[in-house]
């Protein structure tokens, strides 16, 4: 398996297991079937509501003696509601109990949106607190002291613009090592690739295959399908794989991280295959025709009338 390096010399596999959406009472057996496949990397939040099944999981694989702590890189993110200083190092500890291990490989800041501590998801703009009343830097300063007490080994971000990436290097001691984002090639973000890959900021893409499985709310009209394109499809068979081993083969291609999510044992041992497969030239040139800036996870659900947030400062686009 492939794996990116941190300056510190740690290494990451480049192909993970994402678990956003993977319901409880199905994650466990997706984690230890995976774990069983040969994935040594899981994709994790508490906001998908199933770390502590993943960390059973964990945990039984490691008394079974499928795989070791060490072996393992472990991602997780801190949630809106955790931005406070004072809610950083509690919000890491939960995810720590509940994953049953003793530090993350990897923690994120989830977005760059704010809510009120006492609140899980915002149900109007009361709930909301602006990047002007609880910076983004403020955050990361915490975020800075769980590396210094060995709670994590290192600190990214999630949802982030190249502005806002810009400005975070401009205040940060210890500069972010990940930006998660959406990437497939419905939404290449080449100056996100260009601008990352010269401030040695690695990226993870989150939704590789076009998330066509995400709640009915997120999900707009007529939108299209990414498994479904044509050029996908006649690429896929060409080479003789699924479309969806073409898809996360071109992420591994570009050099970022990717996290498909599955709870299907085939489907799980066909994805982790995707890192063998060897795209050409010409085939990575015919797939850069298909980008259409086209977010699948918009971040519209930030957006309420008299709230701080807009697609326009979300994305800075």
């Amino acid at each position: 398996m492939k794996s990116i390096q941190f300056a510190n010399g740690d290494q990451m596999p480049i192909l993970g297991l994402g678990t956003w959406k993977s319901a409880p009472g199905k994650v466990y057996k997706a984690v230890k079937e995976a774990l069983q496949l040969g994935y040594r990397h899981i994709d994790c939040a508490p906001i998908y509501g199933n770390e502590a099944e993943i960390g059973q999981a964990l945990s039984d694989s490691f008394a079974e003696g499928v795989t070791t702590r060490e072996q393992l890189w472990i991602t997780s993110k801190l949630w809106n509601n955790s931005h406070a200083p004072e809610n950083v190092q509690p919000a890491i500890e939960k995810s720590l109990a509940d994953l049953q291990i003793d530090s993350l490989d990897l923690y994120l800041i989830h977005w760059p949106v704010a809510f009120r501590s006492e609140v899980l998801f915002h149900n109007s703009a009361k709930d909301l607190i602006g990047l002007n009343e609880l910076p983004i830097a403020t955050t990361w300063s915490a975020m800075e002291n769980l590396v210094d007490k060995g709670l994590c080994n290192h600190i990214g971000v999630s949802n982030f613009s190249v502005p806002k990436l810009k400005e975070l290097l401009g205040t940060a001691n210890i500069k972010p090592e990940m930006n998660q984002i959406e990437l497939h090639p419905y939404l290449q973000q080449p100056a996100m690739l260009e601008f990352c890959n010269s401030n040695s900021i690695h990226l993870t893409a989150y939704a590789p295959l076009g998330s066509s499985d995400r709640p009915a709310p997120l999900k707009s009209e007529d939108e299209p399908i990414l498994l479904e394109d044509p050029t996908i499809i006649k690429m896929a068979a060409n080479h003789a794989i699924s479309p969806a081993q073409l898809l996360i083969s071109w992420a591994i291609h570009r050099n970022s991280v990717v996290i498909p999510k599955s709870v299907n044992p085939d489907r799980l041992k066909q994805n982790l295959g995707s890192a063998a497969i060897s795209l050409s030239q010409e085939d990575m040139e015919q797939i850069a025709e298909l980008n259409r800036n086209r977010r699948y996870v918009s971040g519209d659900f930030w957006v309420v009338e008299g709230g701080p947030y807009s697609l326009a400062n979300l994305w800075d686009e």
